[in-house]
């Protein structure tokens, strides 16, 4: 089949491992022929939006890539928020689509890709998305006026042209009811997913990752990545951790620190020997990190890590939220308040964690294996 993964709405980097670089690939490696239409957002080494030139070319993700420019409207501020773009009506009837994945709601563009998918009524068009309350529209003017106002009629308008709009959580799907005015039947729970490594690949990962981590036998790994501002509550994992002083607790925090929080958690880190700290690892790198782990750990807001992490064996220390319920099946702790990082730390070395990851890896194969989720919106 031809598929289409337009990512209008969003930003699309090469080799990434993100979503959609994921689903791209996965459709690549099942023998489509896939193109992804994407903006000129970018990433630096530094994790900093950048913006390239318009451009055809094969994509790490061993796709073709077409960038498309902002349509000329108001300044380059106004522009990435309404993301309307040139040539996306030719790229799709030169490329003649079977299926598309439009990513994200949130672009004027949609209302194009709707209106192709109205002419080609045999194209199986689907919109996925990534809002919530968390992350999208957390300012007045953002949800009355960028949400509500703007984003909710584009995605009104182009609803009924789409099989179904895939959500990946629970919030989500509550988001895009309640702001978007969207019915919840037209809405389906579609999970960020991982690619889930083999017994022998596993086994492979995790002793090559305890052993570059200098994890012993009995140690106890837990990681906590990503983007570390002062909602993902790094510094509360490190006051917990700081209060267990069991030896066997090791600790490996991956990923960028906030301003707000950079000064603060290097200086906790610094005191614990036990804490281990690296910017950003390539994508095999955090998973082979991830299968050394143990237990997963996110006390604070949302990470897409979190689904690689089941992919990837590990126990789970997450905030007890509505988007989290589908992944409960007694593989960790879930806190309702801070205060109960340090007890689940506590009870670590006297649990079964083997049984919690194995339970985590049923999750995973249920709900999260991108070989299925690929040939969901194939049919």
């Amino acid at each position: 089949m031809k598929i289409a993964h337009v990512a209008l709405s969003c930003f699309y980097i090469d080799g990434m491992g993100y979503q959609e670089n994921l689903l791209v690939r996965q459709h690549v490696a099942d023998g489509h022929d896939v193109l992804v239409v994407a903006s000129t957002e970018n990433m630096d080494a530094a994790r900093a939006i950048t913006y390239c030139a318009p451009g055809d070319y094969l994509g790490r993700d061993d796709a073709r890539v077409v960038r498309l420019p902002y349509r000329a409207i108001g300044p380059h501020a106004l522009r990435r928020k309404l993301r309307a773009y040139k040539g996306t009506w030719d790229v799709l009837e030169s490329f003649a689509p079977d299926a598309i994945l439009f990513h994200g709601t949130c672009a004027w563009e949609l209302r194009t890709v709707a209106r192709y998918a109205r002419a080609h009524p045999d194209v199986l068009f689907y919109i996925d998305s990534h809002e919530d309350a968390y992350n999208s529209a957390r300012s007045f003017l953002s949800r009355e006026v960028l949400h509500k106002r703007f984003y909710g009629p584009i995605l009104r308008s182009a609803e009924a042209a789409a099989r179904k709009i895939l959500c990946v959580s629970i919030e989500t799907m509550d988001f895009v009811a309640q702001t978007y005015g969207i019915a919840r039947d037209r809405l389906e729970f579609y999970p960020l997913g991982g690619s889930i490594p083999d017994d022998a690949e596993y086994a492979r990962l995790r002793a090559a990752g305890r052993a570059a981590a200098d994890i012993g036998e009995n140690d106890i790994l837990m990681v906590q990545s990503g983007k570390q501002t002062v909602r993902k509550k790094l510094l509360d994992t490190l006051d917990a951790l700081a209060a267990t002083p069991d030896p066997r607790l090791k600790l490996f925090v991956a990923g960028s620190l906030h301003d707000d929080i950079a000064e603060a958690a290097m200086s906790k880190m610094a005191a614990d020997p036990r804490v281990s700290f690296k910017s950003w690892l390539t994508p095999d790198q955090l998973t082979q990190l991830l299968c050394a782990a143990d237990v997963y750990v996110q006390p604070g807001t949302q990470s897409a890590t979190m689904q690689h992490a089941l992919c990837c064996r590990c126990a789970l220390i997450l905030d007890d939220v509505p988007s989290h319920v589908p992944y409960q099946r007694d593989n960790g702790w879930f806190l309702s308040t801070t205060g109960q990082l340090a007890a689940a730390f506590a009870e670590l070395p006297h649990t079964r964690l083997d049984q919690m990851q194995n339970r985590s890896l049923e999750v995973a194969r249920e709900l999260l294996d991108y070989e299925v989720l690929a040939q969901r919106i194939l049919r």
